[in-house]
């Protein structure tokens, strides 16, 4: 078993990257970032964005573990008090993981440059900051409506929780593989309309925003960012891959909602 390791530099995860290695030396794992099979994300859920880009060339043959040591990870299983046991976990391997779906997303270009394509495990972003985003929006490369706004996000049902969720988008089980496009600050009058309301588009549909009078704007993909010039249109759909992660100790989606959100200090006691 090849273990990869990504951290971030709290002092926090600074401390457990010597017991890691340590544990996984006395046990046999084979310390490996560039070919591993099993990554290991030290820090929140940030961290394990990192890892997913990093590794997002190699998502046949990698799972990946969550280690939680900031404020909030919606995605990391396992806290530092745990890392015996899911060194044991390591060792004791049996190949089971659980899958999550994953935002194709792909960018045309007016001139001669050639299309690009990336992967997003939350979301995708489109936005202007120095003026208004106009652009038209297709579905299934159906016209369906012009949007006028600060910009339109596309995310996972996983990612659905995150800046979604802040935007009034609906939080969605990823067992849906359903894509969610919401409104950011859209503009709404008896001249302007939108649907003013985040649409949920099926597995085998797909999105199409096409920037009109816009010279640049902000793509952002998960917590990465680009800006953007001569786009003739963005394409969002369900990847053909998939994110796994070691089923050692997974906590049930609806479970990882309540703690992230209600918590315990907010349950009803009668």
């Amino acid at each position: 078993m090849r273990i990869g390791v990504v951290n971030n530099q709290t002092e926090q995860s600074l401390k457990l990257i010597p017991k890691l290695r340590m544990l996984c030396l006395e046990n046999n794992l084979i310390l490996d970032n560039k070919r591993p099979d099993v990554v290991v994300s030290i820090g929140g859920d940030g961290t394990l964005l990192s890892a997913f880009h990093r590794y997002a060339h190699m998502l046949e043959s990698v799972r990946f573990v969550g280690i939680h040591t900031g404020h909030l990870g919606f995605y990391t299983d396992w806290r530092e008090y745990n890392l015996e046991e899911l060194v044991d976990s390591l060792v004791n391997d049996n190949g089971e993981s659980i899958s999550y779906p994953l935002l194709d997303v792909e960018v045309n270009y007016t001139d001669e440059k050639e299309s690009l394509r990336y992967l997003a495990l939350n979301e995708s972003a489109i936005k202007r900051v120095d003026g208004t985003l106009v652009c038209d929006v297709y579905i299934r490369d159906e016209y369906f409506e012009r949007f006028r706004g600060d910009g339109m996000c596309v995310s996972t049902p996983t990612g659905s929780t995150g800046y979604n969720k802040s935007l009034g988008g609906a939080v969605l089980h990823p067992r849906l593989e359903a894509l969610q496009l919401t409104e950011i600050a859209s503009l709404n009058n008896r001249i302007f309309r939108t649907l003013s309301s985040p649409l949920v588009i099926a597995p085998d549909e797909w999105i199409r925003l096409k920037p009109k009078e816009t010279d640049s704007f902000i793509m952002s993909l998960d917590q990465l960012t680009s800006n953007e010039e001569n786009v003739e249109d963005i394409r969002f759909r369900i990847a053909k891959e998939r994110i796994h992660f070691a089923r050692y100790k997974h906590t049930h989606f609806w479970n990882r909602v309540e703690d992230a959100f209600i918590g315990a200090k907010n349950k009803n006691e009668d």
